[in-house]
């Protein structure tokens, strides 16, 4: 049976779009999928309710939109770490694009971390399979480095989680670290300050002892 292609969106419809996920994503990261409404995210794309529904019929539809444009850039650094790469040097810049995330994209990692703190329950599928497949997948590459001595030896799925929890705090404690740092340190400089902590903190205990 043939299908017709969906017909090719015009550049207001495809600007109008990313009004509302842009205005969205404001919402849903602050009140979570069940404070935030339709109405919120209608005043925040500066558009009426009902041509909002003209692109997406329910909050789920725009909700899952979004998660889906999130974790293609979530996932990317994780599947850009190269196996045939020199380990200490691939994991220093996974280290640094994940910081680099936290502090360009905080609304998108608040609204990942909300989700995960509500069980999962629109992504949990895709925790098991996409992200399940790709952890593994690296841990993986990570463990065959250890095992050619490359790499002090350690749990690579164990050493991929530490390695999300303490970057992406950055994004979602934000107020909590700059009130801690205060004014002098809590500028972007804290990024380069975080990078260089973690670094230390890393892959002076992977490389491999002379």
């Amino acid at each position: 049976m043939d299908h017709n292609p969906e017909p090719r969106k015009t550049r207001i419809q495809t600007e109008n779009e990313a009004r509302i996920l842009d205005a969205a994503l404001d919402a849903f990261s602050i009140h979570g999928f069940r404070g935030a409404t339709v109405d919120q995210i209608a005043e925040g794309a500066g558009m009426s309710k009902p041509n909002l529904l003209y692109y997406f019929r329910r909050k789920q539809d725009i909700y899952e939109a979004l998660i889906d444009r999130l974790l293609d850039t979530w996932l990317e650094p994780l599947e850009s770490l190269n196996e045939n790469g020199d380990p200490i040097p691939e994991l220093r810049m996974y280290i640094r694009r994940k910081l680099e995330m936290s502090r360009d994209f905080p609304r998108e990692s608040r609204l990942f971390a909300n989700e995960i703190l509500q069980g999962a329950p629109r992504i949990e599928t895709m925790l098991e399979t996409r992200l399940k497949g790709l952890v593994d997948e690296k841990s993986q590459v990570i463990a065959g480095w250890m095992k050619a001595g490359r790499l002090n030896k350690a749990d690579p799925r164990h050493m991929i989680f530490a390695i999300w929890s303490t970057t992406q705090h950055y994004a979602d404690f934000d107020v909590q670290v700059r009130a801690v740092l205060g004014p002098d340190r809590g500028g972007d400089g804290r990024f380069e300050d975080a990078a260089r902590f973690l670094e230390t903190l890393f892959l002076e205990g992977l490389k491999p002892r002379a």
